[in-house]
């Protein structure tokens, strides 16, 4: 295995490209600059494709070479029993929008159905609702280990850059609490628990934003 395919944001990079086919002219648009820049062999093979009419070999959403998702701390603010759905938005709710979406799968690339994704985050403004269950919400993966969730991208706060918080778990499983980032933030290198392996791939729509993670338990 070369090194280079070691690098987790490179490898979601890969994986981007089956799901998003123009994602090779977005470049930075979709990362930030240093993520993007393990990607450049890659986009050169894209285009190089597109002008000789050459197939590419599909891209797994899953490889061997894929590791656990790493642990990250829960934080001060989970609240248990939020409510199953898997739209978080509200009417008035402030915010840009965004789609997250991904797979579950297991440490041999085998789909995860019926797995546990609890989800909670800050509001627009870096605000948690620690009273209700506003931007807190629980949902399931299908047959084929894929997750989709409605909500808003998270606004900063002190010591913390963008961020939402999971707990994922198959079905009579360990649970995994982590976190996920957006690529490209300043803060994300003064945040003192960021990790890039944890980085979303995202990107931008007429509506709002989309964001994609694949979890490996």
């Amino acid at each position: 295995m070369h090194a280079e395919t070691r690098d987790p944001a490179r490898r979601r990079f890969l994986k981007l490209l089956l799901a998003l086919p123009a994602a090779w002219a977005l470049g930075p648009r979709l990362f930030g600059r240093d993520e993007f820049s393990h990607a450049d062999a890659l986009l050169a093979a894209v285009e190089d494709a597109r002008r000789t009419g050459r197939a590419l070999d599909p891209t797994p959403d899953c490889g061997d070479d894929d590791e656990p998702t790493p642990s990250m701390t829960e934080g001060p603010f989970f609240t248990p029993r939020s409510p199953r759905r898997a739209s978080l938005l509200e009417p008035g709710m402030a915010g840009t929008p965004i789609v997250l979406s991904g797979r579950v799968f297991t440490r041999d690339c085998k789909p995860v159905s019926g797995a546990l994704l609890d989800v909670w985050h800050a509001d627009d403004a870096g605000d948690y609702d620690n009273e209700g269950y506003r931007l807190r919400g629980h949902l399931f993966t299908d047959a084929e280990g894929r997750w989709r969730l409605e909500t808003i991208v998270p606004g900063e706060y002190p010591g913390r850059t963008r961020h939402y918080h999971l707990k994922v778990q198959a079905p009579r499983g360990r649970v995994l609490t982590t976190q996920l980032f957006f690529p490209g933030e300043a803060r994300n290198q003064r945040d003192r628990i960021f990790d890039r392996r944890l980085l979303l791939a995202v990107g931008d729509t007429k509506d709002g934003r989309v964001g994609r993670f694949n979890f490996v338990l």
